[in-house]
């Protein structure tokens, strides 16, 4: 289970447990740093992370101002893509300067806008979808397969009354449903979900989140099916705008550990929420199918599922079955994106999946991530082989090397969550899971597996 409410110890990562990640993508270094290009009226673009292409898609957003038309990540060219509409020449100067590639294009946001309020006031019909695809510069609309005869008639005609240039229609073979179930994770009233991120809520209490289709459903939850409850649902929305639900922890002495259970007695260190990137790689993890990964292909997404109509989702092609509902997704640097709502398909014949944005959630309940310090319970030392590359003296949860605050408490060969460089604790200066975390690695060699009071955490 992802996040459970577990004690406080060591995360016993063996050398050969990282084949238990299934993803292969989550075991390849990220060498993806961005990099400052010299400064000159050609500005070529910049190479980034995804992360790092979010946050500069937010700056030139408000640099263009109505001349924004969306942007998108190039997984291939590591680059930002800023849609531009008009022939402001100053603008796509200053947007180039900044480091992205800029693609003047027809459509502004604005008629997008006014395009998705056309299709919810006149095609808000159960199994339909629609997202802005910056890519194609139109708004991407989906009907499941329960879409047929008029209800179908009606989409269709509302797509095409938009204009040939403003819209796409596309079908899918599953049906729009929300991913809860019965069976294993967190379970409550013969229900499962999965927990997604475990925070701090506003009055200090620990806490997680997961999806509002499951907190409007039970108010109490168990870490074990037939359990006594271990936390009940404090704050919860669904359907409306967004699915999500603040679940506090009934014992405010639950350890909440800023972590990903990614299997195999493996976690990912999550240091901070962020905003998602279209063409941003991302992975999601589920009670029910485990570890999956795949690329944000929609943002501000819509999705009428039998249950009513939600707004402001991330659409992706990640997979996802019934009981990954609430699971987390996330970025191989720790950054935390969604919780899963739902879609259609499955992990055998993929197809559509929706999620919330955890920023999104955390504002709306007034919560912090992680347990109060975005990533780390204290200081650590050690070594073992991780999820990444370390600098050093061998592989650890990304690149890392010198002095400062670490993640995790406690000392000896095989503390840590990586081979690391150095000795004491290691601040800034590294990735995790090949993105920049504050962490602590010292020593030299494989993990043993032993407990001894580290603060990293292992979930089962």
């Amino acid at each position: 289970m992802s996040h459970k409410r577990i004690p406080k110890r060591k995360a016993a990562i063996a050398a050969g447990s990282v084949a238990a990640l299934g993803a292969a993508a989550l075991l390849l270094p990220n060498a993806n740093a961005s990099q400052d290009g010299a400064e000159d009226t050609a500005a070529a673009a910049k190479t980034l992370k995804a992360g790092d292409a979010s946050d500069l898609a937010s700056q030139l957003a408000g640099l263009l101002g109505d001349a924004f038309a969306g942007s998108y990540y190039d997984a291939d060219s590591q680059q930002l893509v800023v849609n531009v509409v008009g022939d402001n020449n100053q603008l796509i100067v200053q947007a180039k300067k900044a480091g992205a590639a800029v693609r003047q294009v027809d459509n502004s946001t604005a008629e997008l806008k006014s395009a998705a309020q056309t299709l919810k006031s006149e095609a808000t019909i159960p199994g339909t979808a629609w997202a802005v695809d910056p890519r194609t510069n139109k708004i991407r609309v989906t009907a499941d397969s329960t879409v047929t005869g008029e209800k179908w008639d009606t989409l269709e005609a509302t797509v095409e009354s938009l204009g040939s240039g403003m819209a796409t229609i596309h079908k899918s073979a599953g049906t729009f449903k929300t991913f809860a179930s019965g069976g294993d994770a967190i379970f409550g009233g013969g229900s499962r979900c999965s927990l997604g991120f475990n925070v701090t809520a506003g009055d200090g209490s620990p806490a997680f989140l997961t999806a509002g289709h499951c907190g409007v459903a039970v108010a109490e939850w168990s870490d074990a099916q037939n359990g006594a409850p271990i936390a009940t649902v404090d704050q919860a929305v669904f359907p409306g705008q967004g699915d999500f639900a603040l679940v506090k922890y009934n014992d405010p002495a639950t350890e909440a550990p800023s972590d990903v259970n990614v299997g195999g007695g493996q976690t990912v260190p999550i240091l901070q929420a962020a905003e998602a990137a279209v063409g941003q790689e991302v992975f999601r993890m589920g009670s029910t199918t485990g570890l999956a990964d795949g690329t944000v292909t929609g943002l501000d997404a819509t999705v009428n599922y039998p249950e009513g109509t939600v707004t402001g989702l991330i659409q992706t092609n990640v997979c996802a079955e019934p009981g990954d509902s609430g699971g987390s997704m996330f970025t191989r640097d720790g950054l935390a994106i969604g919780l899963t709502s739902g879609g259609s398909g499955d992990c055998t014949v993929g197809g559509e999946t929706f999620f919330q944005p955890v920023t999104t959630a955390l504002a709306a309940v007034g919560a912090t991530l992680g347990a109060g310090d975005a990533g780390g319970a204290g200081e650590g030392a050690g070594a073992g082989e991780g999820v990444g590359e370390g600098a050093g003296a061998g592989e650890g949860v990304g690149e890392g090397a010198g002095e400062g605050e670490g993640v995790g408490d406690g000392a000896g060969t095989g503390d840590g969550v990586g081979e690391g460089a150095g000795a004491g604790e290691q601040a800034g200066g590294g990735d995790a899971v090949g993105g920049e975390r504050a962490g602590e690695e010292a020593g030299v060699g494989d993990q043993s597996g032993a407990e001894d009071g580290s603060g990293l955490t292992g979930t089962n």
